[in-house]
């Protein structure tokens, strides 16, 4: 059994409309060298929740934190020009909510980030600003939902 001490929320990276399924993503992870889909779970522009690769399998969706995570990714993230956006549908959000509800009834110690919170902190003050993102990904600002669904 994993110790699971992060829940890291992903994006797809595709524009704001476009239909991604659990297949595509597994096409292309394998095509960039990994061993199936790195997500634990994707969440559909629809709502629905599938399920990536098995909990008890360490993911492959972001360095130096696989191993001790669980990888949720939602279908979009950019804007028409391929711009970082915030394209939750509210079922997008609803799913995420009761996704990260239960996680944190699991494993309750669980910090929830967004992949952009995993940066390194290279000026060393504590905050992983935006001049530090590798990735604007999950692209929304993942402590500031967390306060609006109250955890």
């Amino acid at each position: 059994m994993r110790t699971i001490n992060e829940i890291i929320i992903h994006c797809s990276a595709t524009i704001e409309g476009q239909d991604f399924t659990v297949k595509q993503i597994d096409s292309s992870h394998q095509a960039r060298g990994f061993n199936g889909i790195g997500y634990h779970f994707v969440v559909y522009r629809d709502g629905t929740v599938h399920r990536g690769r098995s909990l008890s399998k360490a993911g492959a969706h972001c360095l130096n934190h696989n191993s001790n995570s669980i990888g949720i990714c939602y279908i979009g993230g950019l804007d028409a020009n391929r711009n970082p956006k915030d394209t939750r549908t509210n079922a997008q959000r609803e799913a995420l909510k009761t996704l990260v509800l239960m996680f944190k009834e699991i494993y309750p110690n669980a910090k929830v980030l967004g992949h952009r919170d995993t940066s390194p902190d290279k000026n060393k003050n504590g905050i992983i600003e935006k001049s530090e993102w590798l990735k604007a990904c999950p692209c929304f600002d993942v402590a500031k939902w967390l306060e609006e669904i109250g955890l």
